[in-house]
Parts: C-alpha cells; sequence; structure tokens
C-alpha cells in the first residue's frame, strides 16, 4: 500500500505541473482537470500517509 503513496504523489506532481502550464495557456478545461487531478491525488497522497505512514526503503 505504501507503494501506491508514490504513485499518487507523482501523478499530483504532475497535476500541479499541469495546472500551472494550462494556466499559462489560457486552457480553462486543462486548469480544471489538472486542478482536480492535483486536489483528489494530492488527498489520497495525505491520507495514506497519514493512515500507512512513508514508504520503506526496499532492499
Amino acid at each position: 500500500m505504501n507503494l501506491l503513496m508514490v504513485i499518487f504523489g507523482l501523478v499530483s506532481i504532475l497535476g500541479l505541473i499541469g495546472t500551472y502550464v494550462a494556466f499559462k495557456e489560457k486552457n480553462m478545461l486543462g486548469v480544471a482537470f489538472n486542478f482536480l487531478a492535483f486536489a483528489i491525488f494530492g488527498w489520497f497522497t495525505f491520507m495514506t500517509i497519514k493512515d500507512h505512514g512513508f514508504p520503506p526503503i526496499l532492499h
């Protein structure tokens, strides 16, 4: 479950970057979808860290 947090975190970061790029290009539909992806996956990341902690070091 902790590795899922890493994937959610990466999607959240990409959503934030996409929001910035879409806002810069004045693409409001892109801003809306990217911000929703950032908000939802960011919330999943936060709750996964809160409930299960940080991912363990894989050997």
